[in-house]
């Protein structure tokens, strides 16, 4: 069963690794954005489009974007906010309009800490107003530049003395979106984590594919380098303990063999 599972992954890989890289970033955005209408598949599909949107520069976003508006005959503005429904929707359609400042870093101190206070007041009355509906949070996350928020990620710490992604753990969307802006590697290291674990289940699994096919060709080193620390085992052997037979052979040669 494992073995057929991981076929159907291999020509799903396959696929996916042959299309450029912003046309691939346009493809996992539709999936995700229609994925709750057609599929029902529930918030967490729209992870995918967290990822590109905040892991991406703000020049391969605007990429991905004009291949979405080639290849399916609107803007991915247009479909977010016609097919995303839920309290999701306004801070993804910001997401997917963003093209974050990223000439040099000049972050204001004094903003960043002033950010960090609104954000901790959001979330100390997030049971009066949730955090999804507040246009204060959603105008941080979806607009600043990632150096600044960074900044307010450290100034949060000193006021609140926990880490911003611990206090949205009821918030999944915005704690992926913290994590995405501030340490990539990371983040994506943990999902190969979880997707590599005994007993994942298929949609764990699939991480696999989405993470290294669309992260091969940018900060793959990185997370290679995150990993191996983190979890103390190379990512291309933990991924032969676990994957099999063309697919294992396929994601090893990505993540470039002996790392």
């Amino acid at each position: 069963m494992m073995q057929s599972l991981f076929e159907s992954f291999k020509a799903e890989a396959v696929e996916l690794w042959g299309k450029p890289p912003r046309e691939r970033d346009a493809h996992m955005a539709k999936e995700a954005i229609m994925a709750k209408k057609a599929i029902k598949k529930g918030p967490e599909a729209y992870t995918v489009l967290v990822e590109i949107t905040c892991s991406r520069s703000s020049e391969e976003l605007l990429g991905a974007r004009r291949a979405y508006h080639s290849l399916f005959d609107q803007s991915i503005e247009e479909a977010a906010s016609r097919y995303i429904k839920g309290p999701e929707r306004k801070l993804l359609v910001a997401l997917v309009s963003a093209y974050r400042y990223e000439g040099p870093a000049m972050v204001k101190e004094d903003d960043a800490k002033s950010e960090a206070e609104a954000l901790a007041n959001a979330i100390k009355n997030a049971d009066k107003k949730k955090l999804l509906e507040d246009d204060e949070v959603v105008r941080i996350l979806a607009t600043r530049s990632k150096p600044h928020i960074q900044a307010v990620y450290k100034k949060y710490k000193q006021i609140s003395d926990k880490n911003l992604d611990e206090d949205l753990q009821t918030t999944l969307i915005l704690k992926e979106i913290v994590q995405c802006l501030c340490s990539p590697e990371k983040y994506y290291a943990k999902v190969l984590y979880e997707a590599l674990k005994n007993g994942a289940n298929k949609k764990t699994r699939k991480a696999l594919t989405r993470v290294i096919v669309s992260q091969s060709d940018a900060n793959m080193k990185k997370i290679i380098d995150e990993f191996q620390t983190k979890y103390g085992v190379a990512l291309s052997k933990k991924i032969e303990d676990t994957a099999s037979g063309s697919y294992k052979d396929f994601l090893v040669k990505l993540v470039g063999g002996g790392n």
